[in-house]
């Protein structure tokens, strides 16, 4: 990355890089980039684009997209195949816990053999919330279960596997949004759950799934840990759960602060975040006035910060030699198991 690089991701507005586009970003050098739909016409475009954002940029910034399954799939058929939600690979687990890691790692590498050739390197994914019922919340499918240990087993399995492909997971959304019941992109959802539970059961995914070099926060309160503030603006959810107790020493990076669980103006918002102590902004609507007041108050990347910027990205493996097509037709065969 470049000594200049600030702490911040990026979207933007359409399939290419509009001229304005491509001034502010060699301006204000965001450190990465992330893709919505708004972005996604064909995979030459893709391709295309994402090397324009790194032309702008002068260096191999990071391009993250939310790629999931499911219902969360910036990526679609005909363009790549149909990937299942969490909760389907889920419900493979009450056949055969072995079938459905062994589907969830499959998974993993079968989206980063779609991405990497693409020049999208992380993968906003897996999901290690965990909803209080089956079906509750507005993440609802996007989960692996209720169970921790199953939750662990098959988010562990879908991070190796996007490993495996050359993809950097991003687990999410940490400290565990699976309580909070509300659509975090229109609302506040508010947890007061006592910290007891919390710890045994919501954190135990974000302590427990190793090897991951990046994590998403969740726009919910925890008014068992800090009844005043979002943990993604909670310097004390920051330090004590986030880096305490969970023990996260990786990179964190805010949800989408253009979500209205977060309150404020753009420009609040973003220094709320900063001010906690999260390493990346991530603002995603590719609006150029609010990306203007987002530069304005991410900070440089430096410190302990840039360490572990740096850190993530050269954690990075080479893909395998994984036949491909192999692994294709063996998860369609453990999918089918679930019937």
């Amino acid at each position: 990355m470049t000594s200049s690089s600030r702490a911040m991701i990026l979207g933007c507005g359409g399939p290419r890089l509009s001229v304005e586009e491509k001034q502010f970003f060699r301006a204000v050098q965001p450190w990465g980039f992330i893709l919505f739909g708004r972005n996604i016409e064909s995979l030459e475009q893709v391709k295309m684009l994402t090397g324009e954002m790194r032309e702008a940029v002068g260096w191999h910034a990071p391009v993250l997209v939310d790629q999931e399954g499911g219902t969360v799939r910036r990526l679609r058929p005909p363009l790549v195949r149909d990937y299942p939600s969490a909760a389907r690979i889920a419900a493979l687990y009450t056949v055969s816990p072995e079938a459905a890691s062994e589907a969830a790692w499959i998974s993993g590498r079968l989206m980063a053999c779609d991405l990497l050739p693409l020049g999208i390197n992380v993968d906003c994914a897996p999901v290690l919330d965990i909803p209080p019922a089956p079906g509750a919340g507005f993440l609802a499918d996007r989960t692996f279960g209720c169970d921790p240990d199953q939750v662990i087993a098959l988010a562990q399995a879908q991070a190796d596997g996007l490993k495996a492909g050359g993809v950097l997971p991003v687990v999410k959304h940490m400290p565990g949004h699976g309580r909070g019941l509300l659509d975090s992109h229109k609302r506040l959802p508010v947890v007061d759950a006592p910290l007891a539970p919390l710890r045994d059961r919501d954190f135990r995914p974000f302590r427990e799934v190793t090897g991951i070099a990046m994590a998403m926060t969740c726009h919910v309160l925890f008014e068992a840990v800090d009844p005043d503030n979002p943990a993604s603006a909670s310097k004390k959810l920051v330090e004590e759960v986030m880096r305490g107790e969970i023990g996260f020493d990786g990179l964190i990076i805010s949800d989408d602060i253009s979500m209205n669980a977060l309150s404020g103006d753009i420009a609040t918002r973003a220094r709320a975040v900063a001010d906690a102590g999260l390493d990346i902004i991530l603002h995603c609507n590719g609006d150029m006035s609010e990306m203007r007041a987002v530069a304005g108050q991410a900070p440089q990347l430096a410190g302990d910060a840039l360490t572990r910027a740096t850190a993530a990205l050269m954690s990075a493996p080479d893909a395998d030699d994984s036949d491909l097509k192999a692994l294709s037709r063996r998860f369609d065969a453990l999918m089918d198991e679930k019937g």
